[in-house]
């Protein structure tokens, strides 16, 4: 029988590219997901061959990187895609695809 105190394990993969969006620890991610934090950084790892981490950075680049070649702005869609501040998202942005976001959308670049 269900006892309150028992965690369902959601399955990661649905749970997380649901959830990405979302600017929040991923001590947090891993409650949410029914799990401790070290059995949500291990069965991470095993599911997606990499740290919650660097996988929510390049998950959130990725989608950021569909925006833009929607010609969406950065400033618009920094903040619903879990960066803190346009400067960060710039720079990671950059780092990750070797071109500016403001670059993107405009043709240039990728």
């Amino acid at each position: 029988m269900f006892q309150p105190d028992q965690y369902i394990k959601l399955d990661l993969v649905v749970f997380m590219e649901r959830n990405f969006r979302f600017n929040i620890p991923i001590s947090k991610f891993a409650e949410l997901s029914g799990r401790s934090l070290s059995t949500f950084q291990r069965d991470f790892k095993k599911e997606f061959g990499m740290t919650a981490n660097t996988w929510l950075r390049k998950r959130r680049l990725q989608a950021a990187s569909q925006l833009l070649k929607e010609n969406k702005k950065p400033s618009d869609i920094y903040l619903s895609l879990g960066f803190e501040d346009l400067s960060h998202f710039s720079r990671s942005y950059k780092q990750e695809f070797n071109v500016s976001p403001s670059k993107t959308g405009s043709g240039e670049g990728l």
